[in-house]
């Protein structure tokens, strides 16, 4: 039976739990009721009352004025958006808060584009009839931070900046001070915006609707000429992003409300952090090196240099003497093109990107475990999980918005369980911080499976229905020996049982997990654990559960789903397999080779034997991120050919035959898969600069330079390519993505899908396997002589090698990589806070600044690698994943001294 309501006097439908003004905006509009504390990614507050309309129970009964936004709609109720009772009532509203606010608008950096401007406009304010106040005009404007501005003169005390704070980023730093024309807002206990605990989200700014709360883009201002929507760069999340430009000039970037991803929220980097864009540092034209020079040349030029090289030393040394190495931060499409010249071109599978270190672990573990390596289910979940279980990851550093809906999730709920050997944001929010040493994920999972098992808290329909192999795990894990997993592990076995029952026993529970998890020695061990933790409690295949990976590159996803590594061709699909190889050569026309290729891991080792003598680059500092940093380096100068893509010199660059200067994202067309499976669109803002090409543009170019036709470089052609060979992109179209993108399998009508194996694994079943806790080479071997552990990780402000953000006013805010160490560890080393140290491993030395933390364990030390100064991945190791050869940035046995 439905529901219905009347607008002045017109029936309406309802809708279950909808208030007057969402009821009055979806059938009339968003503008037909006037509005200043009302925002759409902000729960109903009623303070302004500017909204309030009249409603009546019948339709010439007495009304009564109600504040539309958090007033529940009446079945039957008639609802009045204009009588004259109710415009009085807005003129006066706004009259007053006139009284205490500058009427500077022509000035104003928000001319045109203030909410405050645009109600008193609509309501008919033509003269203020009281006093004028003086509190708000004496506050001054503070710009001590490098991207947070205040003038809070023009505050109207909506609130909205404080609940943003709040609500969205969950950081707390606004709040109200004082009663009356003295209340004001405040930052922390009254400090200017640098002083404060802000971490620059600018939610309050996009919030305001004045320009009370700002930045130093003026984002809110009418200058642009046009906005572009497109998808920031900078992590696995995907947001939404609108870019202002005028003139080719980026302005500002803001989040659209309606981003399905991030709902009007991004980050620091994703907001402020685009300067880089068009740096001095840009690289603006290709360059060869000739007699230790590099001189720049033509494009021309470029491509006849590298295709002569290519064509010699496949001629002399076959294909296999060359690889390439693609990039987590180009499009789909622009992946795609590159496995494509690699094995349709070149000839050989000698093709890999960044996940080799960072995710590998995930997708073989999955695959293994499901039939698929991607995240289970959808960041929305969160609303329908109960419990929360995070492992070896810091989200609200290095998946900002992902991470604040966790710490929303953990505030409401107090049912989040954090694995990591740091204290990080969101395990102080937690109800059990499992603190492990690094490198025992493995023994800490067995413990909560034992725990799981030993108390009868296995799904059992599940398992018996959707999964086989149960019996040999359950064997073998009620025959651990859970005292010397508790004692290598460093977690008490009460707080493991703790953390396990509270899982199994939620309705509903989601893992994530990231580096802390893949970087291991064990990383694909422990990936396959927490899927098994999964199954065995039946979260798997419905809302608010499953397994989800926190994807560290943009596209580290999307690169892996291309085709991008040396034994899965585009969509995961075998290329030893005679049939798949057969049908990979009647779509691209060529031979395509048989044989598995190199692991990026693996491609220096075959360098440093001579075995590989060309490498392509792009967009990967491997001479700076990879582990082992100067072996890598040592490896790069035996090449006979290096060819790097990229933005920037870097430290790889220094090693390069050729530097071909790409495109950044707001450079390019194409596609982005986020951490969820998520396909987007990334758009287009200007043009790449003088010099450049789109990194796409680039290899089409080489390709038809070495004979293969392949057609100009855009992502609706490519898409087309790429739906007709990639089973899970069957339905995906460039013109049918829209705003919000579709998450793959994607079928051949569109349909897209938010949740895998709702009704079977890729498998048919889902497998359980056991794995018993092994120490890491490095710590056999090196623990001894150097006894603490070092593990890496990344902060907020900074990007990776940060050859982005570096480049931005990030620097201003974290300007140095500082190496974390426990206060009785820095008592026993008589060092301070602020103190220069050296950290040495086996490989070799660098000096770093001591920052004194109880985030981290006794024993345990933790730095950053965003400053190529540092060099810390000259000390990390060259110990892999046993299984996907992701390298082992985590365990690093170290010692440190006082400089």
């Amino acid at each position: 039976m439905k529901k219905i309501a009347f607008i002045n006097n017109v029936p309406f439908e309802m809708q279950e739990d909808e208030t007057i003004l969402s009821f009055v905006k979806r059938h009339s509009g968003p503008d037909r009721i006037p509005t200043l504390c009302d925002a759409p990614n902000l729960k109903p507050f009623g303070s302004c009352r500017v909204c309030s309309v009249d409603v009546a129970l019948t339709q010439d009964g007495p009304a009564k004025v109600m504040a539309s936004c958090h007033t529940p709609v009446m079945e039957g109720s008639f609802i009045f958006t204009d009588s004259e009772k109710v415009q009085r009532l807005r003129r006066n509203i706004i009259e007053l808060v006139l009284t205490d606010h500058p009427l500077d608008c022509l000035t104003c950096e928000v001319n045109g584009n203030c909410q405050l401007q645009t109600v008193a406009a609509r309501v008919g304010i033509r003269d203020v009839r009281y006093p004028k106040g003086a509190n708000h005009l004496a506050r001054p404007k503070d710009t001590s931070h490098p991207y947070m501005v205040s003038e809070l003169s023009k505050c109207i005390n909506c609130y909205r900046c404080v609940r943003a704070c709040d609500e969205v980023q969950g950081q707390f730093v606004l709040s109200m001070a004082g009663r009356g024309f003295n209340s004001k807002i405040i930052k922390g206990n009254d400090v200017d915006f640098a002083d404060s605990a802000c971490v620059s989200c600018g939610a309050c700014a996009q919030a305001c609707p004045t320009s009370a709360i700002s930045d130093v883009f003026q984002s809110k201002s009418l200058v642009a000429e046009e906005k572009v929507r497109t998808v920031c760069t900078y992590c696995g999340v995907g947001c939404n992003i609108d870019v202002a430009t005028k003139d080719s000039r980026i302005l500002s970037i803001q989040a659209p409300f309606d981003a399905e991803v991030n709902q009007g929220h991004t980050c620091l980097k994703g907001r402020y952090a685009f300067k880089f864009h068009n740096h001095p540092d840009r690289l603006r034209s290709p360059m060869i090196r000739r007699n230790g020079e590099l001189e720049k040349v033509s494009w021309d030029e470029a491509y006849d240099f590298i295709a002569e090289k290519l064509t010699k030393i496949k001629k002399q040394h076959g294909p296999d003497a060359i690889a390439g190495i693609s990039s987590a931060r180009c499009t789909n499409e622009e992946n795609y093109l590159m496995q494509k010249f690699i094995r349709a071109v070149i000839g050989t599978n000698n093709i890999d990107g960044c996940a080799r270190v960072c995710h590998s672990p995930t997708a073989l573990g999955m695959q293994r475990t499901f039939g698929t390596g991607a995240a289970t289910n959808s960041i929305d979940d969160i609303k329908d999980t109960e419990c929360i279980l995070i492992i070896g990851a810091n989200p609200t550093a290095a998946h900002p918005v992902t991470g604040a809906k966790i710490k929303q999730f953990a505030m409401k709920t107090n049912n989040l369980i954090v694995l990591d050997p740091c204290e990080t944001e969101l395990a102080k929010y937690a109800k059990y911080h499992l603190q492990l040493r690094p490198g025992t994920n493995v023994a800490v999972l067995n413990m909560m499976l034992y725990y799981i098992i030993s108390e009868d808290l296995v799904d059992a329909d599940f398992v018996e229905n959707r999964t086989e192999g149960y019996a040999d795990l359950k064997e073998s894990v009620l025959n651990l020996n859970i005292d010397e997993l508790e004692k290598v592990s460093g977690v008490d076995r009460k707080l493991a049982r703790q953390a396990a029952l509270t899982y199994a026993k939620a309705g509903a529970a989601m893992s994530f997990h990231g580096l802390g998890v893949t970087e291991h020695s064990q990383g694909t061990f422990t990936v396959m654990l927490i899927a098994e933790l999964a199954m065995i409690t039946g979260n798997i295949g419905r809302r608010g559960v499953g397994v989800n990976p926190l994807r560290g590159q943009n596209n580290v996803q999307g690169s892996a789903d291309m085709g991008v590594q040396p034994h899965q061709g585009a969509g995961y699909l075998d290329i030893t397999n005679p049939q798949i190889r057969k049908n990979y050569e009647d779509f691209y026309g060529v031979a395509m080779p048989t044989e598995i290729g190199l692991k990026s891991t693996h491609m220096l080792e075959a360098a440093d034997e001579g075995k590989l003598k060309a490498l392509w680059i792009i967009g990967e500092d491997i001479a700076q991120t990879d582990p082992n940093a100067q072996k890598v380096r040592d490896s790069l100068s035996k090449l006979d050919l290096l060819v790097v893509q990229e933005l920037f010199e870097t430290e790889t660059t220094k090693y390069a035959t050729v530097i071909l200067p790409g495109a950044s994202f707001l450079e390019k067309n194409g596609t982005f898969t986020n951490g969820e499976r998520r396909v987007q669109r990334v758009n287009q803002v200007i043009a790449p600069l003088p010099g450049t090409k789109p990194d796409g543009q680039i290899i089409v170019d080489i390709m038809n330079k070495m004979g293969y036709a392949q057609p100009d470089y855009h992502p609706r052609t490519m898409l087309q390519e790429i739906s007709q060979i990639v089973p899970f992109f069957k339905g995906i179209k460039w013109d049918e993505l829209g705003k919000n993108g579709k998450q793959w399998p994607v079928a051949e009508n569109g349909q897209d899908t938010q949740i895998l194996h709702q009704e079977t694994f890729k498998l048919g079943k889902g497998r359980f396997f056991f794995f018993d806790f092994a120490e890491s080479k490095e710590i056999e071997e090196h623990g001894e002589n150097y006894p603490f552990i070092m593990t890496t990780v990344r902060n907020l402000e900074h990007y990776n090698c940060g050859t982005m953000t570096r480049r931005t006013d990030n620097v201003n805010i974290s300007t140095k990589d500082v190496l974390l160490i426990n206060p009785g560890d820095a008592d026993s080393k008589e060092i301070t806070s602020g103190d220069k140290v050296q950290l040495s491993s086996a490989r070799g030395s660098v000096e770093l600044t001591a920052e004194v933390s109880g985030t981290v364990k006794p024993g345990i030390l933790s730095t950053t690698f965003h400053f190529p100064e540092i060099m810390v991945n000259n000390i990390t190791s060259d110990v892999m994943d046993s299984e996907a050869s992701c390298p082992e940035y985590k365990v690093v046995a170290v010692d440190v001294v006082k400089v």
